[in-house]
């Protein structure tokens, strides 16, 4: 679509004059040429600034520019481009400096001396080896972090046999792993010391891990459940294995909404009935202003609570609270993410209806 027509549906979508279009032009291309048209859910034909008219209209149009200055200045994307930084800082940021503690605890010796020490450099590359990487969503991205970490692995390799591509692992394949460990190691007895779980974003920490009535659910308690059933917890693991879960983004709630469930569920480790050792990491942890409330943006808030259809909701919705407006949980998060925008996020950024006469189209 020619982009210039476009421009100027949206100037007098807004009631701009010359001066004005004129700065918010230069801004909407720039915006849309270096992030914004990354976003990958967008139609062929169809990028940021043909999306945004089209999202605008349909509010009232004396409201148009309240929602116009909420794009302009709280929405936050993170571009393909930046999703694979925090990917390729997975390793040198969390992997390698939890295994060179491991290492130098190990060896007697400070971490700094790790490189220099050839006892504990061996070390660390038989704990490199000893540790797993699975996802727990398409979004962990792990086949890119294979790639990007190839030549920077002290010289090593993480193999095909360490890095899952899927949420659960059978028995079949937990054997086959460790034997590939064993047969590479010269060691018929080894056993894995660190199982990574790989996400790309938490907003409220409770698809991970949250109590439904005396049971307890999310993407944790089934790693545990599958492992459990599997059988695979003393004789796949060493005594003292550690859980790493890391999220390559992060809310300052799920930090800390994670950690308190974690801690909630924690003393059942002493009947074998959870993990013993986990350890939580994050890329970057969004601060806690980051979240809109009402008082922060009222004249969109009103967008917000007026300009809902409830068809969206649905019983996975329902968990996190009594409508989505809000987003999941009510998080109130201005953010897409570059593959799709998350249901924590403001309702208004992802819902999609057609609305009927008692009811707004989304």
């Amino acid at each position: 679509m020619n982009q210039d027509f476009v421009l100027g549906k949206l100037a007098a979508l807004l009631g701009w004059d010359d001066e004005t279009a004129q700065a918010e032009f230069a801004w909407l291309r720039l915006m849309s040429r270096m992030k914004y048209d990354d976003y990958q859910e967008f139609l062929v034909g169809i990028r940021f600034i043909e999306s945004l008219a089209d999202w605008l209209q349909q509010f009232p149009a004396g409201e148009r520019a309240h929602a116009y200055s909420f794009v302009r200045l709280r929405l936050v994307f993170f571009s393909a481009r930046e999703m694979r930084h925090l990917v390729e800082l997975f390793y040198p940021d969390t992997v390698e400096r939890l295994l060179m503690d491991c290492a130098a605890k190990l060896a007697g010796i400070p971490r700094y001396q790790v490189w220099a020490n050839q006892d504990a450099s061996a070390l660390y590359r038989k704990l490199l080896r000893k540790s797993i990487f699975i996802e727990l969503s398409d979004g962990a991205r792990l086949d890119v972090f294979r790639r990007a970490n190839e030549g920077r692995i002290s010289n090593e390799r993480i193999s095909n046999e360490q890095v899952v591509n899927a949420p659960r692992i059978n028995k079949p394949k937990w054997d086959e792993m460790r034997s590939k460990l064993q047969e590479n190691l010269k060691d018929s007895a080894a056993k894995f010391s660190f199982v990574f779980l790989v996400d790309d974003f938490t907003a409220s920490g409770t698809t991970l891990l949250r109590k439904g009535g005396e049971q307890w659910k999310g993407k944790l308690q089934r790693c545990w459940d599958d492992m459990k059933m599997e059988g695979v917890l003393s004789t796949h693991l060493e005594p003292d294995w550690m859980l790493v879960v890391h999220h390559y983004v992060a809310t300052s709630q799920a930090v800390t909404t994670i950690k308190e469930r974690n801690s909630s569920r924690a003393p059942e480790s002493n009947s074998g009935q959870w993990f013993k050792r986990v350890k939580f990491t994050w890329g970057t942890v969004l601060p806690p202003q980051f979240k809109i409330s009402p008082g922060d943006v009222p004249e969109f808030a009103r967008l917000v609570e007026t300009c809902y259809d409830d068809s969206i909701e649905t019983r996975h919705t329902k968990v996190g609270g009594k409508d989505a407006r809000w987003g999941f949980g009510g998080c109130g998060l201005p953010l897409v993410l570059e593959h799709n925008t998350p249901n924590n996020s403001i309702a208004l950024l992802w819902a999609e209806t057609s609305g009927d006469p008692n009811t707004h189209a989304m």
